[in-house]
């Protein structure tokens, strides 16, 4: 039976990663919505071969662009921050939240509140709303399935067992592009060289969370949230080929890890599938050829995010929000060459020694403490700025 869709982040790279594997199961799904930021060219472009019914752009000021690319079509246009959340609020079958960043979480909340099935890649829905957004889960029946490969994995491995069964959960980390370089190397890290990602094709912005390793500190939130097994149960390793993307430990000592290919369309087919499994043009995970798996523990001296991530959540309150918000200013910083790759978690952690706040029990208050978090983060930036 064909099911229908929407794609909250079409054009990115999850949600390329999920068109391609409709493209190649046309039969079995509908696209009823796609969104982007600002690419109105290329989400026009997508809307048409889809057949889309309506296409929506965050930014305003892009929808003439988007209404011309469409112009003569049935495919509807629209713009702004209400119009993504009254693209998530449409009655389809399943919808892959893959907005980057907290644009993310007004859709994401809409979604949930209609009780629908969400593919949830957005990590800051999570990271900044967990308590918020997993409460609206269980109040309105919604379903979330987790679309990152590590989150993915640990649902791959529970396979429905229960969660009194489980003894460890880990997640796994390739360590990023400069896992390897000294203090003095990192202090002097480019953009370029933190974005070189040696495994995965990702965007800008989480292949430098990949490089801090705050990427994984924010799936540790993530996972505390979406398998409350308690933070003495999750732990992280790091595994440079990236071919076991995690594992659960049950307390008879057996370990079920996920390995598979490191691309992104492995666990998107598990979601879009889900209960049932689909294929994907991927080539078979050949053992032989990688050689070998190798682990190692995180150093928290040289990349210390994992650290403070964990930190936040102990601490529990606003700091997991506060995190997010600070680090995605500071990434911005360094992407945009104002501080160095060292001071981004710096900021970060002088922003949460700045700021502290009740945890938020709304989305409204999220949002809130978004906001006071990125400008105290913008005034920490003075404190690291290059000179």
């Amino acid at each position: 039976m064909t099911r229908s869709i929407t794609i909250l982040g079409a054009t990115g790279s999850i949600g390329a990663s999920t068109l391609d594997l409709i493209r190649r199961n046309p039969a079995e799904w509908r696209v009823d919505t796609l969104t982007a930021n600002r690419s109105a060219k290329d989400l026009a472009k997508l809307a048409l071969e889809f057949g889309a019914k309506l296409a929506v752009v965050g930014d305003e000021s892009c929808l003439p662009e988007l209404k011309q690319a469409l112009s003569g079509s049935a495919v509807d246009a629209a713009g702004g921050k209400q119009a993504l959340c009254d693209a998530a609020s449409r009655p389809v079958d399943m919808t892959v939240a893959a907005i980057v960043g907290c644009a993310g979480l007004g859709p994401v909340m809409t979604a949930v509140e209609r009780g629908g099935t969400i593919a949830l890649a957005n990590k800051e829905a999570l990271v900044s709303a967990g308590e918020v957004l997993i409460s609206a889960a269980t109040r309105n029946g919604a379903t979330l399935l987790p679309t990152d490969s590590e989150h993915n994995a640990i649902f791959q491995c529970l396979a429905g067992n229960d969660l009194a069964e489980v003894s460890r959960i880990t997640l796994t980390a390739s360590g990023g592009p400069l896992r390897t370089w000294s203090l003095d190397k990192l202090r002097a890290a480019t953009p370029e060289q933190a974005v070189a990602h040696p495994n995965w094709s990702m965007g800008a912005k989480i292949s430098v969370d990949s490089a801090t390793m705050m990427n994984k500190g924010l799936e540790f939130i993530e996972a505390h949230h979406l398998f409350p097994v308690g933070l003495d149960r999750l732990g992280i390793v790091v595994h440079p080929q990236s071919v076991i993307h995690s594992m659960v430990e049950y307390r008879d000592r057996s370990t079920l890890a996920q390995l598979g290919p490191s691309d992104m369309r492995v666990p998107i087919a598990s979601c879009l599938a889900w209960p049932k499994r689909m294929e994907t043009p991927l080539e078979p995970l050949d053992l032989a050829s990688i050689g070998e798996l190798s682990f190692f523990n995180p150093d928290e001296e040289r990349f210390p995010a994992t650290r403070i991530a964990r930190e936040a959540i102990e601490a529990g309150g606003a700091a997991p929000a506060t995190l997010n918000a600070a680090n995605e200013i500071a990434v911005g910083a360094f992407l945009d060459g104002q501080i160095g790759f060292m001071a981004i978690t710096a900021v970060v952690e002088e922003t949460l020694s700045a700021y502290s706040a009740p945890a938020p029990a709304s989305l409204d208050e999220v949002l809130a403490v978004d906001e006071e978090a990125r400008n105290r983060a913008s005034q920490s930036l003075e404190s690291n700025a290059l000179v």
